[in-house]
């Protein structure tokens, strides 16, 4: 207890730690949600995301799945085919994330005001 007293906050480094970490992978307008979309739905296609997540923009769509992909997050299948056919679902390492989102959704529904 006494080496938690004698702690500076304007000495601790919060960008070094699995919070900041993990925020980083997730923070952002729409990534939780598409997470959880795809949690829901497991494998889904662009199309299917904008019409599940109302009012994001194909940029802010796009953007989001080649970070979240980039980052480990979820799975991009593309198929050899015309008209092209594009796929993504969770990866392990986002299936490891759902726990945490689905700690988020119950703390919403106990604390809405």
């Amino acid at each position: 207890m006494e080496n938690q007293k004698s702690r500076c906050i304007a000495s601790e480094k919060l960008c070094d730690t699995g919070f900041s970490y993990t925020l980083s992978l997730i923070s952002g307008k729409y990534k939780m949600t598409i997470l959880y979309t795809l949690m829901e739905f497991g494998v889904v296609r662009f199309n299917e995301l904008q019409r599940y997540i109302k009012g994001i923009s194909f940029k802010s769509l796009s953007l989001s799945l080649k970070e979240l992909e980039k980052d480990a997050l979820i799975i991009r299948k593309e198929y050899p085919q015309i008209p092209p056919k594009v796929e993504y679902s969770l990866s392990e390492r986002g299936k490891s994330l759902m726990p945490i989102l689905d700690g988020m959704c119950e703390w919403g529904d106990k604390n809405r005001i």
